[in-house]
């Protein structure tokens, strides 16, 4: 099913002669989803595990996120932040009264974690400048969340980056308390790496965090960009553990697909943000309010949180059984829907292998078979993806003799 006007090669060839080719695209065009499903120009379908980059939290076209934009944008589309939007405000009491504080708006994981950096920085004081993040941790593309992002590949050709920034390994206490000093403002992390191969962090490891902070005066960020709005089957990463941040940064998932961002702190902390200091132009605009609005009601409503640590599950059987019968499988990394499975070798041809098979993907690190599944997959779904996977890792163990 299509409803395509031009084919996949003729909207490739528009995409060659008029688009910058800064992102490796596969030679398919997506024209149409419903839930966990879509479909290209010449009416293929694939099963998306992958959807949207973690964007898709409810799958392709959730029925009332859609309804929401449509009646939205009769009413209102763009607002400027120079007045009073009622979206706004019940998007903001939504995300609060289920982690703390209250919300900043903006587009995008890098914008909240802009502001964040900001916001640290404007409550420590000149003086105490200084952010700790982790290594394999990935923050964002603008110049200060790209300092932010302890990952050498991502800098290559942009340097000098900018200053302040101190990177310790993951997972290690230590490390982060031999970085301290007296110009340490904050430490920022993601309570569960995504890119850097969905690595789940000690709970005594946040623990010792939040401890550690509070002993030095330091700020706790957390950055769940990817982790938050019912990924892991609570409302965001940190509440696996009992630990909350001074500040949190939200994106992706959190208006299930359209671009919104949010960063949330403390009631203490709010104030440091003074008119003037920082701001988002289309940050909170009504179309991503009643987005978000509808993202959260469907996910309360439908009871998707318990549904996510079900199917996370199922996928572990799967994955389990396999990691029983083919031995290059290394670890298997699973909080809700957010699923890790390393290899001893390269997994990149699984994601060829899958996509011809009508099942999407994704690899990082190399190693790390990456999904990201939306959390109303259904268990057939979660089968039917697990065979087609299952199999490209058998085959990969075959192609290297393992």
């Amino acid at each position: 099913m299509s409803t395509a006007t031009l084919s996949s090669q003729q909207v490739i060839a528009k995409f060659d002669r008029y688009v910058i080719p800064n992102y490796r695209r596969y030679p398919v065009c997506l024209t149409r989803g419903e839930g966990s499903v879509c479909w290209d120009a010449e009416g293929k379908r694939y099963l998306d595990l992958f959807p949207g980059w973690g964007c898709n939290i409810l799958g392709h076209c959730p029925p009332a996120v859609v309804q929401a934009i449509q009646e939205q944008a009769a009413q209102l589309i763009h607002v400027p932040n120079s007045w009073y939007m009622e979206a706004q405000g019940e998007f903001a009491e939504i995300l609060c009264t289920r982690s703390f504080g209250k919300a900043f708006f903006c587009n995008s994981g890098a914008e909240a974690n802009e502001g964040a950096i900001k916001l640290a920085r404007l409550k420590q004081g000149p003086s105490r400048y200084k952010i700790i993040t982790c290594a394999n941790g990935f923050h964002g593309r603008t110049f200060g969340a790209l300092s932010a992002t302890a990952q050498p590949k991502y800098h290559e050709g942009l340097g000098p980056m900018l200053p302040g920034f101190r990177y310790a390994p993951y997972n290690d206490l230590a490390a982060i308390e031999r970085l301290i000093d007296a110009e340490t403002a904050a430490v920022l992390l993601e309570p569960v790496q995504g890119e850097g191969g969905v690595n789940i962090p000690d709970d005594s490891y946040l623990q010792g965090l939040r401890k550690l902070c509070d002993d030095h005066g330091l700020l706790l960020i957390f950055d769940e960009v990817q982790s938050g709005s019912g990924r892991t089957g609570k409302w965001f990463g940190y509440q696996h553990s009992g630990v909350q941040p001074d500040i949190m940064t939200l994106a992706k998932g959190v208006a299930a697909g359209v671009a919104c961002g949010a960063l949330i702190c403390t009631n203490e902390l709010a104030p440091s943000l003074k008119p003037g200091m920082h701001a988002s132009t289309f940050g909170g605009n009504p179309l991503a309010m009643a987005a978000g609005i509808a993202t959260f009601q469907t996910i309360e409503r439908e009871g998707l949180l318990d549904h996510a640590v079900k199917m996370a599950e199922r996928f572990r059987g799967h994955f389990e059984a396999l990691r029983q019968e083919v031995p290059i499988i290394q670890d298997l990394r699973i909080r809700g829907m957010m699923i890790g499975v390393e290899l001893s070798v390269p997994a990149g041809t699984a994601v060829s292998y899958c996509m011809e098979r009508g099942v999407l993907i994704n690899v990082t690190h190399d190693t790390v078979v990456r999904l990201l599944p939306a959390l109303n997959i259904s268990a057939e779904e979660v089968d039917e993806g697990c065979e087609v996977i299952c199999q490209a890792i058998r085959e990969i163990a075959e192609q290297t003799g393992s």
